[in-house]
């Protein structure tokens, strides 16, 4: 056997190995990020169907401020017109009114600011005078 011989049966015996155990992955997540783009490219197909440039600005500003609650609204939405409950292009006023129906059931966070604790308190000064 000969030097080439030896290099490409250790070549193939490496692609087998890689193989097995998963350094094919790149195929995998090629097609996942082809999937993924799909998704992305279908969400935003139904979106503009159903969603007027206002309201669709109004969605996109909301996906900049809270990404995550921005997910929340659009994969509710897509919901919706897929099931049929949307009759028509929702506007910016409709858009605002099924936000507020959503973060109506959503606890409000408060800030609660005791002076008593705080280091500097103004109240204090006055008494030093």
């Amino acid at each position: 056997m000969g030097d080439d011989e030896i290099d490409q049966i250790r070549a193939n015996r490496m692609a087998e190995m890689q193989a097995q155990r998963g350094g094919g992955g790149g195929d995998q997540q090629q097609k996942q990020q082809e999937r993924a783009k799909q998704m992305d490219d279908m969400k935003n197909g139904i979106l503009s169907q159903i969603l007027d440039q206002k309201a669709r600005a109004r969605l996109n500003t909301l996906m900049i401020a809270k990404p995550d609650k921005g997910r929340q609204v659009e994969a509710m939405l897509c919901q919706m017109a897929q099931s049929g409950q949307l009759g028509g292009k929702l506007g910016d006023d409709e858009l605002k009114g099924l936000l507020d129906r959503m973060t109506s059931g959503q606890a409000t966070s408060k800030v609660k600011f005791d002076r008593r604790r705080a280091a500097m308190d103004s109240d204090d000064d006055l008494d030093d005078l």
